[in-house]
């Protein structure tokens, strides 16, 4: 499986939230059909560079892009719906970032993104990255190499858009 970039169709997969009514689907379909969406993705939820900054930025930031035509931003990572709920609440996420978990890897995977974390103790993961989906299709991919942080930033994300 090639990386997802640019100009490339997002792959259908179903992704989950957990919501008042319990876990909740979300296929991919939905999720940005007719939207201009930015989905970034995080390693993990509750970890070093995740929590401190990465979803931070994007929910500081969440009216810059809603001025901008954004209609949703998504924080997409490889833990369960309830963790991601948690670290959605916990980091003042709820009602600004929609905090959606890929807990089996599928959309890693069918994105190209999935990474080996074990070393870490956190089996497959994704990398690190964010993109601007427009009406299912990928408008531009920002993918940060291994341990670092900047392309895949809300500021970046903005100054892109």
């Amino acid at each position: 499986m090639s990386m997802i970039q640019a100009g490339d169709r997002m792959p259908r997969v179903t992704l989950h939230m957990l919501t008042d009514d319990g876990i909740k689907p979300v296929p991919t379909d939905e999720l940005f059909a007719g939207k201009t969406v930015v989905l970034f993705a995080v390693p993990g939820a509750f970890t070093p560079t995740c929590s401190a900054r990465h979803l931070p930025g994007f929910v500081e930031h969440i009216d810059a892009f809603a001025a901008k035509g954004v209609d949703a931003v998504a924080c997409v990572a490889v833990n369960d719906p309830f963790v991601m709920a948690a670290w959605g609440a916990s980091a003042g996420a709820d009602g600004k970032v929609l905090m959606i978990s890929d807990g089996n890897g599928a959309l890693a995977e069918a994105t190209g993104t999935q990474m080996d974390a074990s070393k870490a103790a956190m089996a497959t993961r994704s990398q690190r990255y964010a993109m601007i989906v427009r009406d299912g299709t990928v408008e531009q991919f920002f993918l940060d190499p291994a341990g670092q942080f900047e392309a895949s930033s809300a500021e970046n994300v903005l100054a892109h858009l």
